[in-house]
């Protein structure tokens, strides 16, 4: 191991492990001792991480406030190491952490807020492709319909909430009236997506969350049809298929078919 590795590698133990053989490579004076030093780095590190936490969950901080959401950022940053070079990605196993810790899990809402906004962002980020047109579709032969499969826009993600998340976030991040948190009598399909430059989302029935999930899994067009007429008899099963397959093309969710 080179020595400036062998530096490296110390500070890195010493800001995640609060290991101290880093020391040996600091020079420190009477003023600004050694461990005055280093201790100004730790505090920096943790900071920035502290500020990636508010910056990807802004809907979450508000909601808790700055007192409370510092002191969840703090326990966070304790607990929790970035693994990635990009700094864009803490705070991804945020929602886990709230559902687990004591502090956080009587207030499931709060996890079920960090994993709407985590999701809302990998949307946003996500790799963008062409969608497929109505006219492309159109030009599909009738023989190949059964077999035909669909390819999804990269951004296209499905959360199921217990609780009434979208319309807080959307309340929190518009400056709107807040709704007080309220349990859905049952959990609730929403599907995201982005097109453009603007993320969609919109609650989901049973039936369409069923088939698009199918078809994410690649099932072929004319079992997604078997699916539909399981669920809502042959005799609506054609009509609804349509009506959902033309939705998905408008709204930009696929981007290819074979």
């Amino acid at each position: 191991m080179s020595g400036l590795a062998r530096v490296q590698g110390d500070f890195q133990d010493y800001l995640l492990r609060a290991s101290d053989a880093v020391g040996a490579h600091v020079l420190g004076t009477a003023r600004v001792p050694v461990a005055t030093r280093l201790g100004i780095y730790a505090g920096a590190y943790r900071s920035r991480l502290a500020e990636a936490l508010q910056s990807n969950f802004p809907a979450l901080a508000q909601l808790l406030g700055e007192a409370d959401f510092h002191a969840l950022a703090a326990e966070y940053v304790r607990t929790h190491d970035s693994p990635y070079f990009s700094i864009r990605y803490y705070g991804e196993a945020l929602p886990q952490f709230l559902a687990a810790h004591e502090n956080y899990a009587a207030a499931p809402v709060l996890a079920e807020l960090a994993g709407w906004e985590w999701t809302m962002t990998g949307v946003f980020d996500a790799a963008d492709a062409t969608p497929l047109t109505h006219e492309a579709l159109a030009r599909v032969a009738p023989q190949q319909w059964a077999r035909l499969r669909f390819t999804w826009h990269p951004s296209v993600r499905r959360l199921a909430l217990s609780w009434n998340v979208p319309q807080i976030w959307q309340a929190l991040t518009e400056d709107g009236e807040r709704p007080q948190a309220s349990l859905n009598p049952a959990p609730l399909q929403w599907l995201l997506w982005r097109h453009e430059l603007t993320t969609y989302f919109r609650s989901l029935t049973d039936t369409e969350s069923a088939v698009l999930d199918a078809a994410r899994d690649g099932w072929p067009f004319g079992e997604l049809c078997e699916l539909l007429c399981a669920e809502l008899g042959e005799a609506e099963a054609p009509a609804h298929a349509a009506a959902l397959l033309r939705d998905w093309v408008g709204s930009g969710l696929i981007s290819g078919a074979a």
